[in-house]
């Protein structure tokens, strides 16, 4: 091997050092199909690290959908949408999408990931401006990367006067995008759209939201952010991935008929990837369906949300601004965080930890995740554990003192 990249790899020892300290917490292998209860290692755990938010994955109407798929299209489409991978699955999948989401067109991606990359690189200019939340996913950092503009410029997490104070020192003739998350992925609160939509009418800005961790779960019917703050045509550039709420893999784009033909003809990501697989698909058609036909699913997310959200509270946790069924459990110490992911493990209960670079290590949490298809004693029992573990490590205590110290 080169020894400069042997050097660079081998100077890498975070993962290790969390191995031998017995709390390292990734790639845990699941040996069954992805519910509210998995198996791991041959034991059950409660499933609370899943972003599949309507509990649809292990549908059985979503999962013939998929074999019915193979079995007309075949496993894979050997090619991109813009050559010779564009099926009659796609453009249904397309045209039903933009009818749910009262959009004039969708484009479809491989991921979301590649979404977010194949929406702003095409379309920013080299003399345009972006602002973005601090906080977005990293696949939107990633894409502002490969955008020609130097003028990127991140604005503090949900704070709309810092925002405002960029968009006014850019040039009133400048194109101007505003990027944001609707829900956000690690600390659950939403985007305050109506304040994004007054500062980007004033300002000449193109409003552009992810909404990854909001379709299915907020807005009518759950078409996302928009819809939830009564401005879905202000939105002007929707984007989402089918990994979460809607049970398969792949990602979209939403906007006007001229936004989709251009990027169909300039977004990289599309026309250099392969497209969906028939079978992913199907799944998000038939997952379609079911939202459609079950709101209630919903409605059974938000009780579940608004339930452990309670019971967090009493127990003392530190849960934020949260407004989503993505409730972080603040510890603020990396390695507690890992203790306590662990020995919730050991207890059975998965759980995700969240420590830099994901957010500021002062900032580290365990990310708390709801779906439809949990019941109250599967939430109570994970709460119970959590609690016991958190009062062991002192994590608790702590936020106690702090709250008792700013009472005083």
């Amino acid at each position: 091997m080169n020894p400069v990249l042997r050097a660079r790899t081998e100077s890498y020892t975070a993962a290790e050092e969390t191995r031998q300290a017995g709390v390292y917490p990734y790639f845990r292998v699941i040996q069954s199909e992805q519910d509210t209860e998995v198996l791991i290692g041959g034991k059950p755990v409660l499933m609370f690290g899943s972003n599949s938010y309507l509990g649809l994955t292990n549908h059985p109407r979503i999962k013939e959908a998929a074999k019915a798929a193979v079995d007309r299209y075949g496993s894979g489409c050997a090619g991109s949408r813009f050559l010779n991978g564009t099926l009659s699955i796609h453009i249904e999948l397309e045209e039903a999408l933009a009818e749910y989401l009262k959009r004039e067109a969708v484009l479809l991606y491989s991921t979301g990931f590649q979404a977010n990359l194949g929406a702003l690189s095409p379309l920013v200019g080299r003399h345009d401006y972006i602002f973005i939340d601090e906080r977005v996913h990293a696949s939107i950092i990633d894409a502002t990367r490969l955008c020609f503009t130097n003028k990127i410029q991140k604005f503090s997490h949900n704070d709309m006067m810092d925002l405002e104070r960029l968009a006014a020192r850019a040039p009133e003739e400048a194109l101007k995008f505003i990027v944001v998350d609707g829900i956000f992925s690690m600390e659950g609160d939403i985007a305050p759209l109506p304040d994004i939509v007054r500062i980007a009418r004033q300002y000449n800005c193109v409003v552009v939201c992810d909404d990854a961790h909001s379709i299915g779960v907020i807005g009518e019917l759950g078409i996302g952010t928009g819809s939830h703050f009564g401005l879905h045509d202000a939105v002007d550039i929707q984007i989402g991935t089918f990994s979460k709420s809607l049970a398969s893999l792949g990602g979209f784009i939403a906007s006007s008929h001229s936004v989709i033909e251009y990027l169909k003809h300039h977004s990289r990501s599309l026309i250099f990837s392969a497209s969906m697989t028939p079978a992913a698909a199907a799944s998000v058609l038939a997952a379609l369906e079911i939202l459609k036909e079950e709101p209630e699913r919903i409605d059974r997310l938000w009780e579940n949300t608004h339930y452990s959200m309670k019971l967090f509270r009493e127990a003392g946790f530190e849960i934020g601004n949260t407004q989503s069924p993505i409730i972080p459990l603040y510890v603020r110490n990396n390695m507690k965080t890992f203790m306590l992911s662990r020995l919730a493990f050991d207890d059975g209960v998965f759980i995700n930890p969240v420590v830099s670079p994901a957010v500021p290590s002062e900032e580290s949490l365990i990310r708390f995740s709801l779906m439809a298809t949990h019941t109250f004693e599967q939430i109570e029992r994970a709460v119970d554990i959590l609690y016991r573990h958190a009062k062991g490590l002192g994590i608790l205590d702590r936020q106690m003192d702090e709250v008792e110290a700013t009472v005083v």
